[in-house]
């Protein structure tokens, strides 16, 4: 099993099925009322949540309550696979799959974007990541490895300054600036797939010595000396 890839996407698959979690519970305080369209807002009234738009998110749900039960639901199905049955063989398929329930229910547009990276890299939890081996020297891939926790760090630091940081700046200090927020868009993403390819590069120092490895010296040591 790649360990850092496994913990990559379930520390990032509890910041989503919290995310979605937290869109679920704004929708439900909104009663049982009608949803304007496809595209709604999870929490339109909020000063906290003001700096973020009032939450985006869509829905094929017609009554915003029954969308927040789905959306609690959905996106805690998430977090618990990600986190006690990510080592699962189809782990991967059905994160995603996940993820664009979360869409469809109220989630968040966000929460269901990293949702469907994180399967993606789930993917690759028990893969045997030839080509990293095979095209990457050891010194290189030595280099983004150690760089693996830092980045995990930040990664997580970053997702956390958008969510509840921005929300924590305006509510209580008044600072509501929109440019931070598009920097830490930035950083989220940029963070998270710099963490998923360091992990990679990780995991790839830490894997056994490849079968066809194995057998070639097998047969040497089985030939006359």
């Amino acid at each position: 099993m790649n360990r850092a890839t496994r913990i990559t996407v379930s520390a990032f698959g509890v910041l989503t099925g919290l995310a979605g979690i937290e869109h679920g519970v704004g929708e439900i305080l909104q009663g049982n009322s009608t949803p304007a369209g496809i595209m709604i807002l999870s929490w339109p009234d909020s000063t906290f949540f003001r700096i973020l738009g009032g939450e985006p998110a869509m829905t094929i749900v017609p009554n915003m309550m029954v969308t927040g039960m789905l959306a609690i639901l959905s996106s805690l199905c998430f977090l618990v696979w990600a986190t006690l049955w990510v080592e699962r063989k189809n782990a991967g398929p059905v994160l995603m799959l996940l993820s664009i329930v979360m869409l469809l229910v109220g989630a968040g547009i966000g929460p269901p974007v990293l949702g469907v990276i994180l399967g993606l890299a789930a993917t690759r939890i028990h893969a045997p990541l030839t080509w990293w081996r095979t095209h990457l020297p050891a010194g290189l891939r030595r280099g983004l490895g150690q760089l693996w926790p830092w980045s995990l760090g930040a990664g997580l630091i970053a997702w956390l300054a958008m969510l509840p940081g921005t929300g924590i700046l305006a509510y209580f200090f008044g600072v509501e600036n929109p440019t931070l927020v598009y920097a830490l868009v930035l950083c989220m993403f940029g963070l998270l797939f710099l963490t998923i390819l360091t992990g990679f590069a990780r995991d790839s120092l830490r894997q056994p010595i490849s079968v066809s490895g194995a057998y070639r010296g097998g047969i040497s040591h089985a030939l006359p000396r």
